[in-house]
């Protein structure tokens, strides 16, 4: 059972109590990432996640790091386009430790600018490290042309530019503006009693500011013609990313377009990957995947092939797209494509940091909790129409957004879809 408590100044707490486990895993989530920058700010929602584990008022960068070893588990950080989260998973008998901890964090960094230095060099390190991996890059080429000038066209981690850029002013306007109290949740899964958690959070959080200006509102994306541009470099490989818009994190045929993915490129036994690898030993990567965000998303395709075998792997490509489109997916097909996603399901529910996630993301996004067995249900109710209905609604509309990374030519690809 997920319970749920709003604290006076808007911060959420979700638990869901596995007395049987003999760990908590905890995570503060803030409603804020990448889409949330501008021009002359992105890269911020990163680099501040960075400077939280740099040094408070009464711990040093060492302090921290020897802590969160010592409290064993695991700890870490990440941001996302939407989202950013600090989190750990330790011993139950830890959990008032880790509160504190990761409030201090929360409310007492630093952001000396002797810090802030060292870190942005590893942040530099960071953006060149995701340059020379193509099969990283490629994603970040193809979100640009995706989504043009908006911020989710852009890399999570900021440009070289901005980046260098970066002072103490910037990074602490970024928390002030975006780090509000009703932006911020706080999830957990374990050997836990909520009411024993809300309040080691209530005296943690307390004191902080109550909800001032409304939550703002996300500019939505608009839709592009499709693009298609070819990124010379001299690798071994070359790396095509090649996608369409799709459906957001809420959208009604959201289990269906999970279905559709699995189907097409999702696992190994997928259409894309039995054609492409299996069967004709054209490529060692290929998959489908899809990305969705609060009011937008995509679905694409990764191929990763020698250069003569691009076109050919482009065309098979391009016919299971259609097959996809033209001819309804048999029993046994989707039958396997759903036990995929059903046991993917249930087997994170072995997993606390699975479970603290699943717990925290429906709050974000529907302010609600989706029962496991609704969601098992949902899956089960995708019919073979369905699958043919959204393919050609995502992939019917238009062509295909196309990234190309590699020894090509621009004019060395024959983009068949």
């Amino acid at each position: 059972m997920v319970n749920r408590t709003l604290l006076p100044n808007g911060v959420r707490i979700i638990t869901e109590a596995y007395p049987h486990a003999k760990v908590v895993s905890v995570g503060v989530w803030i409603d804020a990432g990448s889409r949330d920058e501008h021009d002359l700010n992105c890269g911020s929602a990163h680099f501040v996640e960075h400077m939280f584990f740099k040094g408070t008022a009464s711990r040093s960068a060492r302090d921290i790091a020897r802590e969160f070893d010592v409290l064993g588990g695991s700890a870490n950080a990440f941001t996302t386009r939407e989202n950013t989260c600090l989190h750990a998973t330790v011993m139950d008998s830890k959990l008032p430790v880790l509160v504190e901890l990761l409030t201090d964090l929360l409310t007492n960094s630093l952001f000396a600018d002797e810090e802030i230095e060292r870190e942005r060099q590893v942040i530099l390190q960071e953006i060149h490290m995701v340059e020379d991996v193509p099969d990283d890059h490629i994603h970040d080429l193809f979100a640009a042309l995706l989504w043009g000038s908006h911020p989710l066209g852009r890399s999570i981690l900021g440009s070289h530019e901005v980046v260098a850029a970066m002072d103490s002013k910037n990074l602490l306007d970024y928390v002030q503006n975006h780090y509000t109290t009703d932006r911020l949740v706080v999830a957990a899964a374990g050997n836990l009693v909520h009411a024993d958690f809300v309040s080691l959070w209530l005296q943690a959080f307390g004191n902080l500011g109550q909800v001032g200006e409304p939550a703002r509102q996300r500019r939505k994306p608009k839709q592009l013609p499709p693009s298609r541009r070819v990124y010379t470099k001299p690798l071994e490989q070359v790396h095509i990313l090649q996608g369409t818009y799709g459906l957001s994190v809420t959208d009604k045929d959201r289990y269906g377009c999970l279905m559709l993915n699995v189907l097409l490129g999702g696992n190994m036994s997928s259409r894309l990957f039995q054609e492409i690898r299996e069967k004709r030993g054209l490529a060692y990567s290929v998959y489908s995947y899809i990305a969705s965000y609060a009011d937008s998303g995509y679905l694409a395709i990764y191929l990763g092939v020698d250069r003569d075998s691009v076109n050919e792997a482009l065309e098979l490509t391009a016919r299971e797209v259609r097959e996809l489109q033209r001819n309804p997916v048999t029993d046994e097909e989707l039958a396997h494509a759903r036990d995929f996603v059903k046991s993917g399901l249930v087997l994170a529910m072995e997993n606390m940091e699975a479970i603290m996630s699943r717990i925290a993301r429906n709050e974000l996004y529907f302010g609600k909790e989706i029962p496991l067995q609704e969601v098992l249900g949902a899956i089960d109710g995708v019919k073979a129409d369905d699958i043919m209905r959204l393919s050609s609604m995502i992939f019917g509309k238009q062509e295909l957004t196309c990234a190309g990374l590699g020894p090509l030519e621009k004019n060395g690809i024959d983009w068949a879809v």
